[in-house]
């Protein structure tokens, strides 16, 4: 049967009713920018993949009104927060857009889009959209509506999986190799490739799952389910995640490169919404990007998918440092996700505005540390003031305010929030099986519907949760509970918290719903540096299983030629440059070494095939394959 979520609670729409007078929806500005210079839609609304299937499909988003031009004020329905819903029909005007004379953008094909700037006699590529697919589409669109000029130099950004997966749809790897194209990137090539590749794959399996809650993409789009993703329309679906590593790397601000006639001046702006980021500015086309630090939304000092914790002081010091440098001269700000600000005073307006937003949240956080509030508390009282917090590009489309406050707790002091109650708590389901116990599974979930029906959603999923946990085949509060969280995410302005509450809601009711992508792409693990290889196998080992061990083998990686040493010992897994004489060899290239370090079950298929090559005692690899764990994609999240 067709999922069906439930109505609006009458208490949810009053909350809606009341965060829509709130908002400042005459505002239409946004309207005419987001179709500014608008040169080509995109081919059947769709991008399709080698199959032929679509991995993003325009009409799905047809409920959201797309007129193109923001005069259809088509009001929202009682089940999405009317800010929400503004900026999702903002995102999905799709298409090719100029940005100026030379600067040309394909946006909301992807999570992220692609810009081009052309040059006397190449294209300059920033950033690469997360997809081939869309990103192949998109050189398409300016090959047929603007120049055949070849591309030229490849820019990433920054390290996310959305600015470097499509970098195979717009260039041929064996230019990259050549020097024919240079990717440049920030941090030095050995940083940018750990935070890439590291950051998406040895934590991939949860990032992922994490990851399908927060993007939505678990649900079917439509007013009662996934709206948008905030700072993009969708994460592509069936599509084909790449890799490139860097060539060119930029390590200090002030570093520069003349490409094509145009002159890219950077900015290194570490540690900032990723732990390598830049920002670029091409003074003949009096064009900046300040990549993620600035956006048409408050971005994520903590992203809810699983990543390190950013600076927000970082976020504010690099803006600043951007507007000393360029703010004279500034005449438009273009960024990987949403659409341009043209203008010297509108853009110096906007990436002021942004400086003191990240700015207030990790000022008025630690404000609060230092007068002894926990992280929640404070999360609960710190609000942006009106000049911040009424500005559509600081409203919580990726992060929000409330996160992002509990962020700065975590960067500044960890993990511990201070109440010597959480330092060491009950495993969730322990706990859950002591509250059902001492006040009864019956009083616990007539507490919840009280709750429900009193509109107080936050206490009715906190009070059901023991339940659901400590008697997890207990229907009426795994039911009661997805009710409630489903108002949740019918009354949340952020689109993640939005689609973790509804994702809750779907899976409570009807199990697991299997992944959809992973982060950990073959292209990604295939490029995966070698010392991050062996740290990708070691999450693999079962560590109370590998502690009665003593094992050593050789790697002999036959298209590096390299040879390293791995020792599991002490529960842990080691691998060093250098032979070690060890009982067992493997040879054979790193993307099949890959597979074998974590799928052991596959190296006989390998060794048949005629890709991995076996020297010495194979029971050496028989015990290893038994210390080796598998992680499952569909894990549980809202049930035990």
């Amino acid at each position: 049967m067709t999922y069906q979520p439930e109505d609006a609670t009458p208490a949810t729409r009053e909350v809606l009713r009341a965060a829509r007078d709130r908002y400042a929806l005459d505002d239409r500005g946004d309207f005419e920018d987001a179709v500014r210079g608008k040169i080509a839609d995109i081919p059947d609304g769709r991008v399709l993949n080698d199959a032929g299937q679509p991995t993003l499909d325009l009409a799905e988003f047809a409920f959201l009104d797309g007129t193109g031009d923001g005069a259809g004020d088509l009001r929202e329905p009682d089940t999405v927060d009317a800010s929400l819903w503004r900026q999702s029909r903002l995102i999905t005007r799709a298409g090719l857009f100029r940005v100026v004379d030379g600067i040309y953008q394909v946006r909301n094909t992807d999570i992220a889009g692609v810009t081009f700037v052309v040059g006397d006699d190449g294209v300059i590529v920033i950033d690469c959209a997360a997809a081939v697919e869309a990103s192949r589409q998109a050189l398409a669109l300016l090959r047929e509506h603007v120049t055949d000029k070849p591309v030229v130099a490849i820019i990433y950004t920054h390290t996310h999986v959305d600015h470097y997966g499509g970098v195979k749809g717009l260039v041929d790897p064996a230019d990259v190799a050549s020097g024919k194209v240079p990717i440049i990137a920030p941090g030095t090539i050995a940083s940018f490739d750990k935070y890439a590749i590291g950051e998406n794959v040895i934590a991939g399996n949860a990032m992922s799952r994490r990851g399908l809650y927060a993007f939505n993409s678990l649900l079917d789009h439509g007013p009662r389910e996934a709206v948008s993703a905030g700072i993009g329309i969708a994460t592509s679906a069936g599509a084909t995640v790449s890799y490139l590593s860097p060539t060119d790397p930029i390590t200090e601000t002030g570093q520069s490169r003349r490409i094509a006639g145009l002159t890219f001046e950077f900015l290194y702006a570490p540690d900032t919404e990723a732990p390598e980021e830049m920002h670029i500015w091409i003074p003949e086309l009096k064009a900046l990007t300040c990549a993620e630090n600035a956006n048409h939304s408050l971005h994520n000092i903590q992203t809810l998918r699983g990543a390190r914790t950013r600076d927000a002081r970082n976020f504010a010091r690099y803006l600043d440092e951007t507007l000393v440098r360029w703010g004279d001269e500034v005449e438009v700000h273009f960024g990987p996700h949403t659409w341009p600000v043209w203008g010297n005073a509108a853009v110096v307006d906007f990436l002021e505005s942004q400086r003191d937003t990240y700015k207030y949240l990790h000022d008025q956080a630690l404000r609060l540390a230092n007068k002894g509030y926990t992280p929640l508390e404070a999360a609960e009282v710190i609000a942006l003031p009106d000049a911040l917090g009424r500005r559509w590009s600081n409203r919580g489309y990726h992060g929000t305010v409330h996160h992002d406050v509990r962020a700065v707790f975590t960067k500044e002091l960890g993990m511990w929030d201070g109440d010597p109650v959480s330092l060491h708590p009950h495993p969730p389901v322990e706990s859950a099986r002591r509250w059902v116990a001492a006040f009864g599974a019956d009083a616990l979930v007539a507490e919840g519907r009280r709750a429900f029906e009193a509109g107080d959603y936050r206490w009715a999923v906190e009070v059901l949760h023991p339940v659901v946990f400590g008697e997890p085949d207990h229907r009426g509060a795994r039911e009661l509970q997805a009710d409630a969280y489903e108002q949740l995410g019918y009354q949340a302005e952020g689109p993640q918290w939005r689609g973790i509450f509804l994702t809750a809601a779907r899976e409570l009711r009807e199990g697991v719903i299997p992944a959809r992508f992973a982060t950990a792409s073959p292209d990604s693990i295939a490029a995966m540096p070698v010392d991050i290889l062996f740290d990708f196998a070691a999450v693999h080992v079962i560590g109370e299983k590998a502690a009665e061990v003593d094992l050593r083998f050789d790697v002999a990686f036959t298209d590096l030629d390299q040879t390293w040493s791995v020792r599991v010992a002490n529960g842990v897994l080691n691998a060093r440059p250098g032979a070690s004489d060890g009982p067992l060899t493997l040879r054979g290239p790193k993307p099949v070494i890959a597979g074998a370090l974590v799928a052991p079950g596959s190296v006989e298929a390998l060794e048949r095939a005629g890709h991995l090559a076996l020297d010495g005692d194979r029971g050496v690899l028989e015990t290893y394959g038994s210390l080796i764990d598998s992680f499952d994609p569909n894990f549980a999240v809202v049930t035990p």
